[in-house]
C-alpha cells in the first residue's frame, strides 16, 4: 500500500515501481524520468527528494530521512561546465548515473547521495553527509568515512522476528 501524503509531489508515476508499504511524507518530492524502484517498507520523509533521471533503486526496509536528497543527475562544476537548467546542455557538465540504496539502509537527515553511488546493504549515512562514492555494506558513515560497524547479525535476527510476526509477510 502506498501512503502518499497530500503535500507530497510525485512526478512520473508511470516510471515508478512501488513496494508495499511505502510512505511518502508531506513536502517530499519524487521525480522519475527513468526507472525508480522503491522497495517494501520504505519511508521517504518530510522535505526529502528522490530524483531519477537515471535509474534509482531503493531497497526494502530503507529510509530517506528528513531533508535528504538522492540524486541521479547533477551539474558538475569542475572543469568547463557552468550554469544551471536555464543554460543549454552543451555549456553544462552534467553527471547522470544510476543510484542504488541497499536493503536496510538509512540516508540520514539532510544527507545527499550523488549520482553513480551505491550504498551497500545495511549501511547508514550520517546526517548532513555528502556521499560521493560507493559505501560498503553494514558500515556507519559520516560523509564517505566509515566510522563504525552496524550489527548485521542483530539486524537480520530482528528482521527474522519481524517476518515471523503477523505483519511481516515480506
Amino acid at each position: 500500500m502506498l501512503t502518499c501524503h497530500p503535500g507530497a509531489r510525485v512526478i512520473g508515476r508511470e516510471n515508478i515501481r512501488f513496494g508495499d508499504p511505502v510512505i511518502i511524507d508531506d513536502f517530499a518530492f519524487v521525480y522519475a524520468k527513468a526507472t525508480l524502484r522503491i522497495g517494501d517498507y520504505v519511508h521517504i520523509a518530510v522535505s526529502s527528494s528522490v530524483i531519477a533521471v537515471a535509474e534509482v533503486d531503493i531497497g526494502d526496509f530503507a529510509a530517506v530521512s528528513h531533508g535528504a536528497r538522492v540524486l541521479s543527475a547533477t551539474d558538475d562544476f569542475k572543469g568547463w561546465g557552468f550554469g544551471n537548467s536555464t543554460v543549454p546542455l552543451e555549456f553544462r557538465r552534467v553527471k547522470v548515473a544510476p543510484v542504488r540504496i541497499g536493503r536496510f539502509c538509512i540516508v540520514g537527515a539532510n544527507a545527499v547521495v550523488l549520482p553513480g553511488v551505491t550504498v551497500g546493504e545495511g549501511a547508514t549515512v550520517g546526517a548532513c553527509s555528502v556521499v560521493t562514492r560507493d559505501l560498503a555494506p553494514w558500515g556507519v558513515y559520516i560523509g564517505n568515512r566509515r566510522v563504525a560497524e552496524r550489527d548485521r547479525d542483530a539486524v537480520l535476527a530482528n528482521f527474522a522476528r519481524f517476518r515471523a510476526s503477523a505483519g511481516g509477510d515480506s
